[in-house]
């Protein structure tokens, strides 16, 4: 059973990631606007994964920043690392999927970093920027259908 830790910069905030497999988180690169200004990159890079999976340390309350388009972003008030994300439709209990409760990790909080839980696929790669190559052997999607 792979066990996983990370946390914030500053270390402030701490976490377990606990999965079955490493087949219980899938991990994408997303190009959209919105998450290359919230990530202050290229791309974000999270992990979906069961909630059950996922607790903070004891001691450990992230603050909650709500975006206009609903996501909620759980980040250290210290030194501002994002740690997850959800959507507002679910902000009380994260995002279901079928019966399974899920949230987005970022992975670069991975004390192992992105490496631990290699990318499956990208999303809204219609807005790739041009410079980027693909991910080689991953799934595609320009955008994502309701």
């Amino acid at each position: 059973m792979p066990e996983l830790w990370g946390g914030c910069t500053c270390g402030r905030i701490r976490y377990e990631l606990t999965l079955n497999s490493l087949d219980d988180a899938r991990t994408t690169l997303c190009h959209c606007h919105s998450c290359k200004v919230a990530m202050g990159g290229a791309f974000g890079l999270t992990a979906k994964t069961p909630i059950d999976m996922f607790q903070y340390m004891a001691g450990c309350k992230p603050k909650v920043f709500v975006q206009d388009n609903g996501v909620h972003r759980e980040f250290c008030e210290n030194c501002g690392a994002f740690l997850c994300e959800y959507g507002e439709q679910n902000k009380d209990k994260f995002r279901f999927v079928g019966r399974r409760c899920l949230l987005y990790v970022m992975t670069g909080t991975l004390d192992e970093g992105p490496d631990a839980l290699p990318p499956k696929g990208e999303f809204f790669t219609s807005q790739r920027n041009k410079w980027m190559p693909q991910i080689p052997d991953t799934f595609q999607k320009k955008k994502i259908q309701n």
